[in-house]
């Protein structure tokens, strides 16, 4: 898993409220796909992920029953064949997933080409001109299923591809989901990032037959030199001004509004005090590259204090709302991605999003803008392969 995929996991986690304590969730949910793509290619599905009561890394069959990976090598040697056959066009096949963190891939036409190393399995990195995946389209839902319940997304952290929704059935027999383009959505976000100047366009990749595969997210564009490293410098170095004079308050937690932080730029660092004067964090001025991918320089660990002020200040770079709103976060969308520079990726990703809601980057659910669901009892699970036109 990608750093921002792995940092997208642990916020799956973390994410919603408790379920009641009668809520019993099994060891398994049904979980239904359903082919709205249009396509005849055949499609392939894998669950791997961790299993939660035991750590052990691997994958699970359509039943749900979980299957260890067995020891890797250096060079990597091929994982097992964990595919399930998927629904032709048109059609529905339902398998179930155990208590798992992982991820649900799907592709088209081919199977994936999944390697073990001594550490465990290798994701498909496409952003490497010789990934074995690169030529495949494929796509992937991140999901957690524990005693909590199920979290399950739509995630364009890594890429924009293969478009689906994901859903779930509640107890009183509704359905939550999201993930839905518009009509059109599909192309008219391509047609957009085609006409970005600076570079945006070079984040698409296409298969020697013309298919557009994918979109590269900023970061993966600027690990393969499609997209410039210094693409948001200018923005970075406004920000950095501006609060050299000024202080950027962080209210971190929707449910305590008295937990603030206050920074300030000096000597080219931003340094964040509690109340009583406290330093209690310190930033280096970030990079691209740490911005579109909430590490590096933005790192967030999973503490009370840095991490959240370093999701927060994430999401203010990447939607373009720390030079006109000296409150963090600002959670009200009509104001993001108004600057020149911005995160144009996560922008227009946004903008074709049905209910406007994606995982443009790491840290797109503060605010509770992430195209996410959670049900403490879920009945049901769905992934829906939407239409490509």
């Amino acid at each position: 898993m990608t750093v921002a995929g792995a940092t997208l996991a642990a916020a799956l986690l973390t994410f919603g409220a408790p379920p009641p304590a009668d809520a019993a969730v099994p060891d398994t949910v049904p979980l239904t796909f359903t082919n709205n793509s249009g396509r005849g290619d055949t499609v392939y599905i894998y669950d791997l992920g961790t299993q939660l009561s035991t750590g052990r890394q691997g994958w699970a069959d359509a039943s749900g029953t979980f299957h260890a990976w067995p020891a890797g090598g250096n060079p990597p040697t091929p994982a097992p064949d964990a595919s399930i056959v998927g629904p032709a066009n048109g059609q529905t096949k339902t398998i179930r997933i155990p208590k798992f963190s992982g991820r649900l891939y799907f592709s088209y036409g081919q199977k994936l080409d999944f390697r073990l190393t001594t550490g465990g399995l290798v994701q498909p990195a496409v952003q490497n001109p010789s990934d074995p995946n690169r030529n495949i389209l494929f796509n992937w839902s991140e999901y957690t299923l524990d005693g909590s319940g199920l979290w399950i997304n739509s995630t364009q952290v890594d890429m924009f591809s293969a478009p689906y929704a994901v859903g779930v059935k509640l107890p009183d027999g509704t359905t939550r989901s999201t993930g839905h383009l518009k009509p059109g959505g599909y192309n008219g976000f391509f047609n957009a990032l085609r006409a970005q100047p600076g570079g945006w366009a070079n984040l698409i990749q296409t298969r020697s037959d013309g298919t557009v595969l994918r979109a590269l997210a900023p970061g993966h564009g600027i690990e393969a030199g499609a997209l410039p490293s210094g693409v948001m410098d200018d923005y970075i170095n406004r920000v950095w001004q501006k609060y050299g004079s000024q202080t950027l308050t962080v209210t971190p937690f929707g449910d305590q509004p008295g937990t603030k932080y206050y920074g300030r730029v000096s000597g080219g660092v931003m340094n964040f005090t509690n109340g009583a004067g406290a330093v209690v964090t310190s930033f280096q001025k970030p990079d691209s590259d740490s911005v579109f991918g909430c590490y590096k320089r933005l790192d967030a660990p999973n503490d009370l204090v840095r991490g959240p002020i370093s999701r927060t200040l994430c999401a203010g770079f990447n939607r373009s709302t720390l030079l006109t709103n000296p409150h963090q976060p600002d959670t009200s969308s009509a104001g993001f991605y108004q600057d020149a520079v911005t995160n144009q990726y996560a922008r227009k990703i946004h903008a074709q999003m049905a209910d406007g809601k994606a995982y443009a980057f790491a840290f797109d659910d503060v605010g509770n803008h992430e195209s996410l669901v959670h049900e403490g009892n879920p009945q049901q699970a769905y992934i829906t392969l939407d239409p490509f036109s």
